[in-house]
């Protein structure tokens, strides 16, 4: 039985690239199932971030983040995208790549092109070209994102996660029952896994009839 695992994270959280690495890299070969769910650090409305002009967070940069992907192996670098684009059109995008199918890829391709290629993926016309590289309609992608197809459906998604999942900060990890607040090294994931992995199989071994029949 596969162990169910949700992650709730943002594609302009530095954090959530580091966490999204070292979960993959400890998942890989383990029967997991993935969900993703959006979350917005700094929705419509709210000031957006500046990183590369604000001296606290190139400080955070330097302090934390990078000692991280030195040490995991991570290939990320501060986007010099000024400011840092708001996320709830790449979310909606999300929406259309999961109901055709390429919701990993879509996620993937974003993630690359934001801490890798300094892509503005706030931007309509870059979403849409990232979107059919990973083998989507482009064309139809914009236009569901020009008219809004997805808005409703991603913030019933904010809601859950805010409201109903009482999430405030990302990345967040549900992994069976256990919660993981943050980035975590491949070892950390790889433990929690392995506990969960053995509790389903433990939950699936005690499924049984007896010999005398009471049980079924």
């Amino acid at each position: 039985m596969a162990v169910k695992v949700k992650i709730y994270s943002d594609y302009v959280c530095p954090f959530c690239l580091l966490g999204k690495d070292q979960f993959e890299k400890a998942a890989e070969g383990k029967d997991v199932e993935v969900e993703w769910l959006p979350f917005e650090l700094r929705p419509r409305p709210s000031q957006p971030l500046d990183p590369v002009n604000d001296p606290a967070k190139l400080a955070l940069w330097k302090q934390a983040i990078y000692p991280r992907i030195e040490a995991w192996g991570v290939d990320m670098k501060l986007p010099r995208v000024s400011p840092h684009p708001y996320t709830d059109l790449a979310h909606e995008g999300f929406c259309y790549a999961k109901e055709h199918h390429k919701a990993k890829e879509y996620n993937d391709r974003l993630y690359k092109a934001f801490f890798q290629e300094e892509k503005n993926i706030g931007d309509l016309d870059v979403l849409a070209a990232l979107a059919a590289e990973v083998g989507l309609d482009g064309v139809a992608f914009k236009a569901a994102l020009e008219t809004r197809k997805y808005k409703d459906v991603h913030q019933q998604a904010l809601k859950h996660a805010y409201q109903e999942a009482q999430i405030t900060g990302v990345p967040t990890f549900i992994i069976g029952e256990e919660r993981l607040s943050g980035a975590a090294s491949k070892e950390v994931f790889e433990q929690v896994l392995d506990q969960e992995i053995a509790r389903t199989t433990n939950e699936v071994k005690g499924m049984q009839c007896s010999l005398d029949g009471e049980s079924c």
